[in-house]
């Protein structure tokens, strides 16, 4: 009776998905309610989960849990610690969910609702999601092992470095284009920089009180600013009104690009106690806090999606990202189906405090199919809007009748009520001053023109959603927060971004010049910080001054280096089922687990860097635009000459500043495509490498040997699943898990460590100082490696 019921109740799941994706896939003649995507998105989720997942922990990777993992082996309180496994979840959520996935389908909103939704979904349920589970069984198997050794050891050294240098270039692209989109979201937007800007005192001060007020109390002190940063939000509109305010706070885009990277050099090199770590305190709880809001507000208002099924724009005349349906649309999603950078966290901290192999699918599998969940609300929010609002802040220029023109030139349609008859009709997208003014008011903005990066537009779509929910009240501070929350979290990720290239930067150098990679020594850390912050620092400036506004270069090629790590990734885990099946006696044809996906991402990845290097369309291609730029500057120069001759010093003028952009896009074009370029070598290696490893197995020709720990087993007993939990022990594992987030967990774990090497050596420190130390000694240990995805 039990199964019969199962089955009927995952059947009725499985139609009422099937529901949702026929509807958001005929219905084409009028707007669509968002609450149909979020049924298919959410029963794909459940049934992927439910039976996908579930036969790979089963027959592809056959879990056992009572084979100890290493915290099991290892427990020391620091790095190896038994944790709860919803407190692992949690923890590992946090952890990978980073601003891409709210970024990238706002941008990808371009090609309409449906093909970034059904990447998102489908990607996620058959390539993300297994990737992250996979590699995280991997760790596990391993002593919680980095991927990048892992890659060394499985496959081979050469590859192993490949992994490396691709690991340090797509830090820095992807420490560009965060920064880029903060940027786009805070030029010229007084509110936006001081609240922004605020988060700087808010931070040092939280350091200071949790340094030598209240030592470690990372929960009190972040109570203490969160409470700081809605101030901030609020005062802003007080600049905002003040001509005085408004004024100083008014900075455009380069200098602010400026203050971005010598702030990002200050935060790699200053004791992470003072910003680092409580900036990652108030980032982490606003994150969970506003996605967890934007969901429940998603859920609640349930909006209607604006934007077409599918535009026009898939033919790559698209102004926000250039160049066709595929593969552009599944390289500017990146995050919200699958990232390369989640490897790096499945094979980080995580692997190291789980406590049972079968936890890894719901950590690893479960927790990105949430993840996925974020990038379908950011789509939404996006495709809310109104499709001229969403193509006037997304294309670049800040002219609103240059806008105007733009909009309507688009060829953009939607359908619109009809006045003559029932039902809606197709009408070409347009858009008035008086609208994008009337916004602009709304929001507490000088103007909202020309705000690419995503980070605006999705404020803005969030900020309609919350606003729904108040009766169109406080749109102003829902905008404002929203910002706020996207560029604290962007930050964030930039100061640990910053300070992890710096060592892997020391790490990768350590052999050749020893005193470099010492990690503690000033010197080094001041010239590693200051190459990597150079490094993102010189792409960031590129895109700034890029005429076309540097998100539409900028972002696919960091689509296509995050996509080359997924397919890194890939092709490890691919080696190490084609292992473990041989060793078994089984069939290698398990490893198509894994090789189905990294064969649609090497399509996806190969095709996307041939295109944008080598088209011959010059607003796709880099070479056509570089030679199109230089073809222009001939005709310029000419014409420049003929006006100097003449005496007409205005013409010349207008001349000169239209010959330095067209140099800036000429000298940007160059660059992005010798780095789309490398990218692609950097996979024809990789992947050139692993299929030979790959020959040289089947064919038997190298032994099936798996670089695992030697199993230990856990008593039987040990492995007995606990009853569900009541609803004081779930309120008590909030709590908990807070705290593990906070990172004041790891401090009590340092200070009874501590407290133990004291007693054993006679050696007992005033609890203060213990304290104080134990502090240090964790925040310091919780930034040394890759905490945080993108």
């Amino acid at each position: 009776m039990k199964k019969i019921v199962s089955l009927l109740v995952w059947l009725a799941v499985a139609l009422l998905g099937a529901f949702g994706y026929w509807t958001i896939a005929t219905q084409r003649h009028e707007p669509v309610n968002s609450g149909f995507i979020l049924i298919a998105a959410l029963c794909s989720y459940a049934i992927g989960y439910r039976f996908y997942s579930k036969w790979i922990a089963a027959k592809v990777l056959a879990l056992d849990d009572r084979r100890a993992t290493p915290c099991e082996v290892h427990e020391d309180g620091k790095d190896f610690v038994k944790t709860n496994k919803w407190i692992v979840f949690g923890h590992h959520f946090a952890a990978i969910s980073g601003p891409g996935p709210l970024v990238g389908p706002v941008l990808a909103a371009q090609f309409g609702f449906l093909p970034g939704t059904l990447w998102i979904v489908i990607g996620v349920v058959l390539g993300g999601a297994v990737q992250d589970f996979i590699i995280l069984f991997a760790s596990m198997r391993r002593d919680g092992r980095s991927l990048g050794q892992m890659i060394r050891e499985e496959l081979n050294s050469v590859v192993g470095f490949f992994g490396v240098v691709a690991i340090l270039a797509i830090m820095i692209i992807l420490l560009a284009v965060l920064a880029l989109v903060v940027v786009k979201a805070l030029a010229e937007s007084p509110w936006g920089i001081f609240t922004v800007g605020a988060t700087i005192p808010i931070a040092m001060f939280m350091g200071i009180y949790l340094r030598g007020v209240r030592v470690g109390k990372v929960l009190e002190v972040s109570v203490i600013g969160v409470v700081l940063l809605l101030l901030a939000v609020w005062g802003g509109q007080l600049v905002h009104t003040s001509p005085t305010l408004h004024q100083a706070f008014l900075v455009k885009a380069e200098p602010l690009a400026w203050a971005i990277i010598i702030y990002g050099f200050f935060a790699s090199v200053l004791p992470v106690w003072l910003l680092l770590a409580p900036r990652d305190y108030l980032s982490t709880f606003m994150k969970l806090g506003t996605i967890g809001s934007l969901a429940i507000g998603t859920l609640l208002v349930l909006p209607t999606m604006h934007m077409p099924a599918i535009t026009k724009f898939v033919d790559g005349s698209g102004p926000v990202i250039g160049g066709k349906l595929f593969p552009f649309c599944f390289i500017t999603i990146a995050c919200g189906a699958i990232s390369g950078f989640h490897t790096l966290i499945s094979s980080g901290i995580t692997p190291k405090i789980i406590t049972r192999e079968s936890y890894s699918r719901p950590v690893g599998y479960g927790a990105m199919c949430l993840e996925s969940l974020v990038a379908i609300m950011a789509m939404i929010a996006a495709c809310t809007l109104d499709p001229g609002v969403y193509l006037a802040m997304n294309m670049p220029g800040k002219d609103p009748v240059a806008a105007q023109a733009a909009v309507t030139a688009s060829g953009l349609t939607q359908f619109t009520p009809s006045t003559t008859q029932a039902g809606y009709v197709e009408t070409p997208v347009s858009i008035s001053p008086e609208t994008m003014k009337s916004l602009a008011a709304e929001m507490k903005e000088d103007s909202l023109y020309g705000r690419t990066g995503g980070a605006a537009t999705l404020a803005v779509g969030m900020a309609v959603i919350f606003g729904k929910l108040t009766n169109g009240r406080w749109l102003d501070l829902w905008y404002h927060f929203a910002i706020m929350f996207e560029a604290l979290f962007i930050l964030t990720t930039l100061d640990a971004g910053t300070r992890v290239g710096r060592y892997l930067l020391q790490d990768a150098f350590k052999k050749l010049i020893p005193s470099f990679g010492d990690t503690r020594s000033t010197g080094a850390g001041l010239i590693a910080s200051a190459l990597i912050v150079a490094s993102w620092g010189f792409f960031l400036i590129m895109g700034v001054r890029d005429p076309d506004g540097g998100v539409r270069a900028l972002w696919p090629i960091f689509g296509i280096s995050n996509q080359l790590l997924a397919s890194i990734a890939l092709c490890f885990a691919t080696t190490v089922l084609i292992k473990m099946q041989l060793q078994r006696g089984n069939s290698p044809a398990f490893a198509f687990v894994t090789l189905v996906p990294l064969a649609w991402l090497l399509a996806v990845t190969i095709d996307a860097s041939v295109i944008k290097v080598w088209d011959a369309n010059p607003k796709v291609g880099f070479i056509a635009g570089a030679h199109a730029a230089e073809a222009k500057l001939a005709t310029l120069e000419t014409q420049l000459a003929t006006q100097i001759q003449a005496g007409d010093k205005t013409a010349a003028d207008a001349t000169q500043a239209v010959i330095k952009t067209t140099q800036t896009a000429h000298f940007n074009a160059v660059v992005d495509a010798w780095v789309t370029a490398t990218f692609l070598v950097l996979v024809a290696l990789i992947v050139l490498l692993s299929i030979y490893e790959w020959l040289r197995l089947l064919t038997r020709s190298k032994a099936s040997i798996l670089s695992e720990m030697e199993p230990v087993y856990l008593p039987a007993g040990s492995v007995m699943e606990s009853n569900p939990l009541p609803a004081f022990s779930i309120a008590v594992l909030g709590f908990t898990l807070l705290k593990e987030l906070s990172g004041e967990a790891a401090i009590d774990r340092a200070e009874i460590c501590a407290c133990a090497q004291a007693e054993a050596s006679g050696q007992v420190q005033p609890a203060k100082y213990r304290r104080q130390n134990a502090f240090l000694t964790a925040t310091e240990h919780r930034y040394r490696g890759v905490n945080r995805c993108c």
